[in-house]
C-alpha cells in the first residue's frame, strides 16, 4: 500500500537548509542576497529611510514617485504585495508615511500617503489604511480599523505572547532567541 507523506516544513535556520540539501540551501542564500541588495538599493540609491534591521519582501512595493517619503522602523516586516504610498496624484500630495518599529504589514495591504503607523503594530492582510495606527494595535479591514488595542510584538511584528508560547512548546529560551 502506497503511502503518501506529508511535504517538509520550511527551513527554519541556515543548517535546516543545508540539511535539505546544496541546491536548496543555494536557493536560500541567493534568495536572502537578493533581499539584503534590494534594502541597500532603497537606502542608498532611492534615499527611502529604512532601518537596515527591516526585512522587505521581494514583491512589496514601495513608492518611488516620492522615495525620501517612505520611512520604515528596525524590526518591521513588510509582506510581499503590500503597497506603502508617500504620493497621492490626484491631490497633488507628496507627503511621509511612516511605520513604526516591530511592526508586520500584511499581504497586499495598502498604506496610504501621510499615514504614520505606530510601534508595534500588525497590519492585517488586505487592509486599506487611510488614517493613523496608535501604537500596540492590530488593524484590519476597508478602511482599517482598530480591532485589538494593547499587544506587544517582537522583531518582524510577532506577536509576544504567541512567541513565547511556542518557545515554551519546543523548550527554547524566548528571551535568548529574541536579541
Amino acid at each position: 500500500m502506497n503511502r503518501i507523506e506529508p511535504a517538509p516544513s520550511a527551513p527554519k535556520t541556515a543548517s535546516h537548509a543545508r540539511a535539505r540539501g546544496p541546491l536548496f540551501a543555494s536557493a536560500i542564500f541567493v534568495r536572502e542576497a537578493l533581499m539584503r541588495l534590494r534594502l541597500w538599493c532603497l537606502r542608498h540609491i532611492a534615499k527611502m529611510d529604512i532601518d537596515p534591521d527591516a526585512r522587505i519582501s521581494l514583491r512589496a512595493n514601495l513608492d518611488f514617485t516620492n522615495p525620501r517619503g517612505v520611512h520604515i522602523g528596525g524590526g518591521t516586516y513588510i509582506a510581499f504585495y503590500a503597497v506603502i504610498l508617500a504620493h497621492d496624484m490626484s491631490r497633488a500630495l507628496h507627503t511621509d508615511t511612516y511605520i513604526g518599529k516591530n511592526c508586520f504589514i500584511g499581504a497586499q495591504s495598502i498604506i496610504m500617503p501621510g499615514v504614520r503607523v505606530g510601534d508595534e503594530c500588525i497590519v492585517a492582510s488586505g487592509a486599506v489604511v487611510t488614517k493613523d495606527v496608535p501604537p500596540h494595535s492590530i488593524v484590519a479591514g476597508n478602511p482599517a480599523q482598530v480591532v485589538r488595542s494593547g499587544i506587544r510584538t517582537v522583531k518582524w511584528g510577532i506577536l509576544a505572547e504567541a512567541y513565547e508560547a511556542a518557545a515554551a512548546a519546543t523548550g527554547t529560551s524566548a528571551k535568548a532567541s529574541l536579541d
